[in-house]
């Protein structure tokens, strides 16, 4: 898509997940993203909408006017206030071209030309796993919003077709625009590696998973293959766990709680953006197993870090892995165990890691940014 526009933009963009020290999933592909647009294109202006009190750090230029919207929008209620009430009436007073919104949400009651990012449809695969009243509010809007945007851009060619399907959508309306991995996801140093394990494996090896903590991400059966191979193996290697626990966290704790090798398992939570690389980096392998993702960000980071990966044959971990994967059937807690044991040859672990360098170039912040740039434009057009 090339598109070349000579009038000047003015870019409205939600940025209600623009959080100091809690870039997660749709946090940090906004910050990728917009950060990026902002600097490539200082002669547009850009107007960010928060939902709370922002960090400076967040404003990326003398460019953008950054705009507090109340309420703070973290309930179902309070996202219909937010995206119908307060949006709609700060698009009508800075009357920008065009408004972006990176997280499944529009405003339908505005009127200003919409671009929609959609991330996943996992409401629609994995009901049950989803608070009752969130539920409902996604049953009775993503299709709504869906038919809304003037463009739609999704994170894999998974979710693009998964939306095709589900909703009827054109082809012509879904752009794909993969999601990358920040600069700070590198190898780490021997020193740094021995330094970690010290710190959270008690200088052991280790498998690492990173993700929030819900059923979805498949963490029961993680345990419990851990434990096979654990039984099996007798292997000093231990699970570590990062990440915070998200809804329906229960059974996983017991899990847990009832985990034969529970003491070779640690639960780090929250794992800060400088400590993070080091984590995967240090590992003898992500484990990253989940059931359904609309992208799979912590794949691609660790092939950046040159840290082995078994992932899910599953949804868009296909897609992101391609042949730099370890990939195994998700239900199978035979062959996530089985995985395990057959990572520990250095040979394969490495094949794995030479792959990873070629796969990872698929991906990019820069390029991505643009592609997101040049559907703001596209969205313009019908205005002419």
């Amino acid at each position: 898509m090339n598109l070349i526009i000579s009038a000047l933009l003015k870019i409205a963009i939600n940025t209600r997940f623009l959080l100091k020290n809690k870039l997660e999933g749709i946090g940090r592909v906004t910050f990728e993203i917009v950060k990026r647009m902002v600097e490539n294109h200082p002669e547009d202006d850009f107007i960010f909408f928060f939902d709370r009190a922002y960090d400076e750090s967040f404003i990326f230029g003398k460019n953008v006017t950054p705009v507090i919207l109340n309420p703070p929008a973290r309930h179902p209620i309070l996202w219909y206030c937010w995206f119908e009430i307060a949006i709609p009436k700060a698009l009508k007073k800075y009357k920008p071209d065009v408004f972006l919104s990176p997280d499944n949400y529009l405003s339908l009651k505005a009127k200003t030309k919409t671009v929609l990012i959609t991330h996943d449809l996992a409401h629609i695969h994995y009901p049950n796993e989803i608070p009752f009243l969130t539920k409902k509010f996604y049953n009775h809007y993503v299709q709504k919003y869906i038919e809304r945007a003037d463009q739609i851009i999704t994170v894999s060619d998974f979710t693009k077709k998964d939306i095709i399907q589900n909703y009827g959508t054109s082809s012509d309306k879904i752009e794909v625009v993969y999601n990358a991995c920040t600069p700070n996801f590198q190898p780490a140093e021997d020193h740094e590696k021995d330094a970690i394990r010290k710190k959270y494996a008690e200088e052991q090896a280790y498998f690492f998973y990173i993700g929030s903590i819900n059923p979805r991400k498949n963490i029961i059966r993680l345990i419990k293959a851990f434990d096979q191979f654990k039984e099996k193996t007798k292997s000093p290697i231990k699970l570590l766990l990062g990440g915070r626990l998200a809804w329906q966290s229960g059974p996983i704790k017991d899990t847990f709680e009832n985990a034969k090798y529970k003491s070779e398992i640690k639960l780090l939570g929250y794992l800060e953006e400088e400590e993070l690389p080091k984590v995967i980096s240090a590992a003898k392998a992500l484990v990253y197993i989940s059931l359904f993702e609309g992208f799979g960000l912590p794949i691609l980071e660790a092939m950046y870090c040159d840290t082995p990966v078994i992932t899910s044959k599953v949804t868009s971990m296909l897609e992101v892995a391609g042949d730099a994967a370890l990939m195994i059937d998700p239900t199978s807690v035979d062959e996530i165990a089985n995985a395990m044991e057959e990572i520990q040859d250095k040979t394969f672990a490495e094949s794995l890691v030479q792959a990873g360098r070629k796969q990872r170039e698929k991906f990019n912040w820069d390029r991505s940014a643009e592609q997101v740039y040049n559907c703001l434009k596209k969205a313009t057009l019908s205005q002419v």
